[in-house]
């Protein structure tokens, strides 16, 4: 058998975006075929997962579980390259699937809840539809003494989990729905970050109307302002959603309960996502074709 030149590995490892130990490996049990050796690693299910492995997966899916006495909540969002997969029925299982795992462990370590079954159909997955598939992040909710986790998914891409202490399943769900479609910075206004408070202060003093006031008249206005600023950004504080002659804290304690606090996902947020060129590309193609 002739030996592997560095020239065919350096051409399948440009092919396939595989390691040069895999290609030499794969070339060797090929004779040297490239193209025989791509079907092979194509039948191992290793090529399209390997090749798909570094593209951007900014779309997908956010899933929640919620145990039946709303002790608990679990929510988990699951990435895919493009919106059309997310909405395939293939995606749509196995995110179903993971966050019944997730729930089942009642843990927020991607790594461990997906070794095993739950990777190898990832991957299946992913040489099936073709595009990058992955478990982003999950997030377990505890109710504590005498409160309840509640639950809203919107079209998919949005899920909330709210605690309340005391209330109702009802008036929980309809919170998560409120910060799903309000996306409130902070469930109460000492919630708010010092930090926050503070670059909020610079701004407003940097203001056009904020020049030559008096020290003591420049800082009731930023006062007043600073209360504004956190009654627009704080869940309790905000009118609510499907009732806004009242805030949310009202509307929850005309329920008997009280805010205690709510994780909301939104499916790709703080993912770069690349910008594609796709006539930049086709001509690209088209001119190494």
């Amino acid at each position: 058998m002739a030996a592997i030149s560095a020239s065919q590995v350096k051409e399948l490892r440009e092919r396939t975006g595989l390691g040069m130990m895999e290609c030499k490996k794969a070339l060797t049990e090929a004779g040297g075929d490239i193209d025989a050796a791509i079907e092979n690693l194509r039948k191992s299910s290793g090529l399209k997962a390997a090749k798909k492995a570094g593209r951007t997966a900014a779309e997908g899916a956010v899933v929640t579980r919620v145990a039946e006495d709303g002790s608990y909540g679990v929510m988990v969002e699951i990435n895919s390259e493009t919106d059309f997969v997310a909405r395939d029925d293939n995606f749509r299982a196995f995110a179903d699937k993971v966050a019944d795992a997730f729930f089942a462990a009642k843990s927020e370590d991607v790594a461990a809840v997906m070794e095993g079954e739950l990777e190898s159909d990832r991957e299946q997955l992913v040489q099936k539809i073709g595009e990058n598939i992955g478990v982003r992040r999950s997030v377990v909710v505890e109710a504590g003494d005498g409160g309840l986790v509640g639950e809203y998914v919107h079209g998919g891409r949005i899920g909330v989990l709210t605690v309340l202490k005391g209330g109702s399943a009802e008036a929980a769900r309809d919170v998560a729905m409120h910060v799903a479609a309000i996306n409130p910075a902070v469930a109460r206004p000492e919630d708010m970050p010092q930090e926050q408070l503070d670059q909020e202060k610079a701004i407003i003093l940097a203001q056009p109307d904020m020049a030559g006031k008096p020290e003591n008249i420049a800082e009731k206005m930023v006062q007043g302002r600073l209360k504004k600023y956190l009654s627009e950004n704080s869940l309790t504080e905000q009118p609510f959603v499907k009732d806004p002659n009242q805030s949310v804290a009202e509307f929850v304690k005309a329920a008997g309960g009280e805010v205690v606090g709510f994780t909301r996902f939104e499916v790709g947020e703080g993912i770069e996502k690349e910008e594609v060129d796709f006539a930049k590309e086709v001509m690209e193609q088209a001119k190494r074709s």
